[in-house]
């Protein structure tokens, strides 16, 4: 019983993030077991690509956030908790999920923006309309851009600017419609500030000298 009640405070702590965990376990189950060439026709329905988004919006931004290519869900798990966990720990519901559902809102629309512009004028092949465009990423690399705020100091800036670099590089060196979705979802994150005013921040190194006894 002590066991259960401690699981049930931890996760009530961050329930959001395990919701968004329960229903990814369901989905990679399915995507797991579904053939491959089915597999892609089912995922396309549920994609944020251009077709999906002018003729069911809603649903497309929602489906995406639940279903992944591979069923990974162990990778998942992990990122979220490092991720996912803290953020909507330090901002409370709420505002975890508004920064999230804002920057994989945005970030489709800026990127898949671009794919349509491309389409139209012949820069870029029909079928990118139709493309599989699932998954959990520009939401995570939303979060991941306001907890640059939870750090305090020049670990602020140094996480701040690692994390940019993390999601540049690839824009530059690839050029894909996705890369430019993280790169946007991670500014969003960053413009989110305000959200984090009277927020504790943390300061690694003053939390591992405490850690440290003192001598003598």
């Amino acid at each position: 019983m002590r066991w259960a009640r401690a699981v049930g405070r931890w996760v009530g702590r961050s329930p959001g993030t395990y919701v968004w965990l329960l229903l990814l376990a369901g989905t990679s189950f399915v995507v797991a077991r579904m053939d491959p060439a089915a597999l892609d026709y089912f995922l396309q329905q549920r994609s944020t690509n251009l077709d999906q988004l002018s003729s069911h919006p809603v649903h497309a931004l929602l489906a995406s956030l639940i279903w992944t290519e591979q069923a990974n869900f162990l990778f998942y798990a992990v990122v979220f908790h490092v991720f996912h966990v803290p953020a909507e720990r330090w901002l409370g519901t709420r505002r975890w999920l508004t920064v999230a559902l804002t920057a994989h809102v945005l970030a489709t629309f800026v990127s898949e923006g671009v794919v349509a512009w491309g389409v139209h004028h012949q820069v870029l092949p029909q079928n990118m309309s139709t493309t599989v465009d699932v998954g959990v990423s520009y939401a995570l690399a939303g979060v991941e851009g306001v907890l640059t705020y939870r750090l305090a100091g020049a670990w602020r800036w140094v996480y701040g600017c690692g994390l940019v670099g993390f999601y540049l590089v690839p824009l530059l060196a690839s050029h894909t419609f996705t890369d430019l979705g993280h790169f946007c979802a991670v500014l969003i994150g960053l413009a989110f500030h305000p959200v984090t005013r009277g927020r504790p921040t943390w300061d690694p190194w003053r939390s591992a000298r405490r850690l440290v006894p003192a001598r003598g």
